[in-house]
């Protein structure tokens, strides 16, 4: 189906996204990938494009405010040549919203020039060994010095994306013991420094999926952060990490259905080359049938995320319809991904085909960002359920 959702401008950066992809990331893939990160001066190199700056003000290097189409386009053109940014996105989609909108002046003077050039990149620690879904469990605490000037810093986090190819990570702490009556008070975000005395790396943990994507175990013993690194207001970060929820749901419904489509191209490459008792495997009616399925499908998904593109454009895009284009879109990617993987046969099952990577890869999509139960009990509750 013709899409309408991209003017010329996001067209020619798509272009130059592809380019950036076969000559940069494509001929090293495999490597990143038994590395189990990407290089740390990719960022550098995405930021030489523009691709680090968006939303940040010009006066601290950035490109001002941009349509976050530009990153759908990003995501999208490494899902079709199966590949990515390493936490690219996490960094740039998720954790740079919260420093645009809470950091005061001072702050902004401080870390934005560096994301711009791609010389600091940001990870976010709220999930704990304990601690997944319900945020207000939360029991990594940051206990303010007696003389104010600082917080002592002490915990565990786990499943930190790229915490080893970050500079910053806004860390997720309880300030104040939370009430009977509100469980969500009394934590706060605390934007530390990786290299902080303290701050220790555990585990790099081995994941089925996203390779150059590095996800960490991490432990705070003693961190001192000054208060001027405290995010927003203290005690009120619970309230902070709700604000970003819908445009990362939206997020991770682009890269879903774009993974789907390109599985879909690559199945249909694969079957119209590989014959089978004489006859491409293409030739037969279960083949024709399946992709029919499957690029139907895609198409319904694609329907969605555009009118989920347009909506946040708008300034529109709500919770809930963030939560119906995640579980969505999620969903659809892995039957369709998985359907397109079974035509490949056991090549399918080989790693060196992209469809394996894609089929490893889009699991956790139904689990990050809020699990597929989680985005139905929100779609319900809009229901009035």
């Amino acid at each position: 189906m013709k899409r309408t959702v991209y003017t010329d401008e996001h067209e020619a950066f798509r272009e130059t996204i592809r380019t950036f992809i076969a000559k940069e990331v494509t001929p090293h893939y495999e490597e990143w990938e038994r590395a189990n990160q990407v290089p740390r001066d990719l960022f550098v190199k995405l930021a030489e494009l523009g691709a680090t700056g968006f939303d940040i003000p010009e006066q601290y290097g950035g490109a001002g405010p941009t349509s976050f189409k530009f990153q759908a386009v990003m995501q999208e053109e490494t899902a079709r040549a199966a590949v990515g940014f390493g936490h690219y996105n996490v960094s740039i989609g998720i954790v740079l919203p919260y420093l645009l909108r809470l950091a005061n002046a001072e702050q902004k003077q401080r870390w934005l020039p560096g994301i711009a050039t791609g010389e600091t990149m940001l990870c976010i620690a709220m999930t704990e060994p304990g601690t997944g879904s319900d945020l207000a469990g939360i029991t990594t605490t940051a206990r303010l010095s007696p003389d104010g000037s600082h917080y002592i810093l002490n915990g565990a986090k786990t499943f930190i994306t790229g915490a080893r190819n970050s500079e910053l990570c806004v860390v997720a702490a309880r300030t104040a013991p939370s009430t009977p009556e509100n469980r969500r008070f009394g934590l706060s975000l605390l934007v530390v420094p990786t290299d902080s005395p303290g701050f220790e790396f555990g585990r790099k943990l081995d994941k089925i999926g996203m390779k150059t994507s590095d996800t960490n175990e991490i432990s705070f013993t003693d961190v001192v952060v000054p208060v001027e690194n405290l995010l927003g207001e203290q005690d009120m970060g619970f309230s902070y990490l709700g604000q970003n929820l819908p445009r990362e749901r939206l997020s991770i419904g682009v890269g879903q259905t774009a993974a789907a489509s390109a599985a879909v191209a690559f199945a249909k490459d694969y079957v119209e080359q590989r014959r089978v008792f004489g006859k491409p495997v293409a030739s037969f009616q279960n083949t024709k049938f399946v992709l029919a399925e499957c690029a139907t499908e895609v198409a319904a998904a694609q329907a969605l995320v555009d009118k989920g593109l347009e909506l946040d454009e708008a300034g529109e895009l709500t919770p809930a319809d963030a939560a119906r284009i995640k579980l969505f879109c999620t969903e659809t990617a892995g039957r369709v991904i998985d359907k397109c993987l079974q035509l490949h046969g056991g090549y399918g099952y080989i790693l060196e085909y992209p469809i394996a990577r894609l089929y490893a890869d889009t699991r956790v999509s139904r689990i990050y960002g809020g699990t597929s139960e989680v985005m139905k009990t929100i779609v319900a509750k809009d229901l009035g359920l």
